[in-house]
């Protein structure tokens, strides 16, 4: 039974005055009121399923572990205000029970000799790099739609997600079977979306979080007095992160060549191949063995499979740069975060290019001297 909550800020001020219905209305065409109906009703049901994290854990007829990991979770929440700076709102001090394994599935998709996404914009978040949708069915179905259509399409599914404050995000059940770390770093990095929000530019904004997540989850295993994570296995992630970007600038400079479309396809087929090999090389010499992205780079294989490298990943070290650049201080961090989101599109990307380059200049750099 869905518990009534016209407390949670008076549902969200009504709702923002009933926002989701306004968003149909802008919108025409029957396959554009499907679409956004399925949205509106998926946030209406995320909203109406939310209690207070407090309520729960003080409940002693709710599941145990749920109770434990909700208050470690409040820890991480608190942490996330008072040390890193990011809004002190209701956000992730509620809690909703979803019943399915994620939140909403995302389809992205290009085209099939291009890394450029096809966009979908908003009336509120602008235009993004991918088409989400509440039920795993319907994504299917939109993966198949664009397939046929002759596109690029992957899909994945996604633990959690931020209404850029608009409401009051809950911690939500499908974010909970990764153990009390990874939900605190989901927590960081959706917080980050609603401190900072750049409309037109996802591989701005999902760069900014993840640097956010990664910070700040460094600070907080040092603030619990835990040891950082270790060197072999950051090690393993920037190394495949590297791999899989590399892979995207070779694909780049091959589909602006002017090659018949079989020659190109084949060309494109053996860098993909070269990946795989690339990576079982480096498994195999550097890691001794370990299989942990094994499952990720055996599976069938396409351009929209790579997008999210260059989105979560492409600035992480511009951002990190910067952090430096104003000596770790959240409270500057942040103003300058908005600075950049503030340049013209062409601008911006120069500063982060600037910015990355002096990040990995500084990472090469001998130490001890």
């Amino acid at each position: 039974m869905i518990r009534p909550l016209p407390s949670l800020g008076l549902l969200d001020r009504v709702l923002r005055v009933l926002f989701p219905g306004v968003m149909i209305l802008l919108l025409n065409g029957c396959s554009s009121v499907s679409y956004y109906s399925q949205l509106a009703s998926g946030q209406w049901q995320l909203l109406r399923a939310r209690e207070p994290v407090a309520e729960v854990i003080a409940d002693p007829s709710r599941d145990q572990t749920l109770r434990a990991h909700l208050a470690q979770s409040q820890k991480a929440r608190a942490f996330a205000s008072e040390h890193l700076h990011l809004p002190d709102n209701q956000s992730y001090r509620l809690y909703a029970d979803i019943g399915r394994p994620y939140v909403v599935w995302n389809v992205f998709a290009t085209p099939e000799f291009s890394l450029t996404p096809v966009s979908h914009c908003f009336p509120i978040a602008g235009c993004v790099a991918y088409r989400g949708y509440y039920s795993q069915s319907g994504a299917r179905g939109e993966a198949a739609l664009q397939r046929l259509q002759g596109l690029d399409v992957s899909m994945g599914g996604v633990e959690a997600y931020s209404t850029l404050g608009w409401f009051n995000d809950p911690i939500i059940s499908s974010m909970m079977g990764w153990g009390d770390e990874r939900l605190a770093t989901l927590i960081f990095h959706e917080l980050a979306h609603q401190r900072c929000y750049v409309k037109d530019d996802t591989e701005f904004n999902e760069s900014y979080a993840t640097f956010v997540e990664q910070e700040g989850t460094r600070q907080w295993r040092a603030f619990r007095h835990l040891p950082a994570e270790s060197d072999a296995q950051a090690r393993q992630r920037d190394q495949f992160t590297e791999l899989v970007l590399d892979t995207r600038v070779r694909l780049e400079k091959l589909y602006a060549l002017p090659l018949p479309v079989e020659q190109m396809r084949q060309r494109k087929a053996a860098e993909f191949e070269r990946l795989r090999d690339e990576y079982r090389s480096m498994r195999d010499k550097q890691w001794a063995g370990d299989k942990r992205y094994d499952a990720w780079i055996n599976a069938p294989m396409n351009n929209a499979k790579l997008l999210p490298f260059g989105l979560y990943d492409q600035w992480v070290p511009a951002f990190a740069a910067l952090f430096r650049q104003v000596d770790g201080d959240w409270l500057k961090f942040f103003p300058a975060v908005e600075k950049l989101g503030g340049l013209p599109t062409a601008e911006r990307k120069a500063a982060l290019q600037a910015l990355a380059g002096s990040e990995y200049a500084g990472a090469n750099q001998p130490k001890n001297q």
